[in-house]
């Protein structure tokens, strides 16, 4: 028999037991309820560079500071060149006419992994030259201008640029895609087959005189022939170079949609046009071998 003291303990309990629930259903509709406080605001995730073109992630990703202002005006000059430094670059072309992409593309004279393999014995200049050299060479030749001083300001701020994307590249090792990946065996070019391919190809961006097509007084397309381009001591200027060139990136945007011998004949019809001379090109290949393929 349950005792009077028992019972009222029982009874105790058991409304205990009830409480804790309608507490608990009426904590979940009492937050329910509008309070003077707002809403928490929406997190808007900014854009990520995974989203953006491979150049476009290698550009937000310099640093801030002085390095990163550095790299910046580096990238400034290689695509700018011109414009950047007119009392060096003596055309209407930049650095990145011929190395797409800022240097980064692949079968369009990447600079990225360069840092690690250079000095570097060229059979040009018959010596080891340092990057520097290299980079001068095409001041000089491509930019048909001047060089610029090798322990410059503007000389630090290209190598900045080029060390910052070499900076996930293996080292020791020539970078993959490097240079212009060449035809082979290569063709016997058609001049005349080129000059008729030129036209539908090539002329809406290039123009139909080789020129280039300007754009509120800027090159939005380089010059590839006339007083504005390269000489012909550049390696554009050589045939097996400007067919490889043309097969792998031309039309822009739609490059290896020309045939092998479409490139030849074109770059044959291209490089064979007035441009300007190179004195400098006496001293080229001084231990010998110069390629069948150069203008000179």
């Amino acid at each position: 028999m349950v005792s009077s003291g028992e019972l009222a303990y029982a009874v105790k309990i058991a409304v205990g037991l009830l409480v804790v629930p309608v507490v608990a259903v009426v904590g979940v509709i009492y937050s329910g309820r509008t309070t003077s406080q707002p809403p928490p605001a929406a997190t808007v995730q900014p854009a990520q560079p995974a989203a953006l073109d491979p150049l476009a992630r290698t550009l937000a990703a310099i640093p801030e500071g002085p390095a990163g202002a550095s790299i910046h005006r580096g990238y400034e000059i290689v695509s700018k060149t011109f414009e950047t430094l007119p009392g060096n670059g003596g055309n209407g072309l930049h650095c990145t006419s011929c190395h797409l992409d800022g240097g980064t593309l692949a079968g369009a004279g990447p600079w990225i992994g360069l840092p690690a393999v250079f000095p570097e014995f060229r059979a040009r200049s018959g010596k080891r030259d340092p990057l520097p050299r290299r980079i001068n060479d095409c001041f000089e030749r491509s930019m048909n201008g001047t060089a610029l001083a090798p322990e410059g300001a503007d000389m630090a701020a290209i190598l900045d640029y080029i060390n910052f994307i070499s900076r996930d590249a293996p080292g020791g090792k020539p970078p993959p895609g490097r240079g212009f990946k060449r035809i082979e065996p290569p063709l016997t070019p058609d001049r005349a087959a080129g000059a008729q391919k030129y036209t539908p190809r090539c002329a809406s961006c290039h123009g139909a005189d080789g020129a280039g097509l300007l754009a509120d007084g800027k090159y939005a397309f380089p010059p590839v022939w006339g007083e504005r381009s390269f000489n012909i001591g550049a390696g554009m200027a050589r045939l097996d170079t400007a067919a490889a060139f043309i097969r792998a990136n031309m039309p822009r945007g739609a490059g290896g949609t020309l045939s092998d011998q479409d490139a030849y004949d074109i770059a044959d019809f291209m490089i064979y046009q007035p441009r300007p001379d190179f004195a400098g090109k006496v001293h080229d290949w001084p231990q010998g071998g110069k390629p069948r393929d150069t203008r000179y």
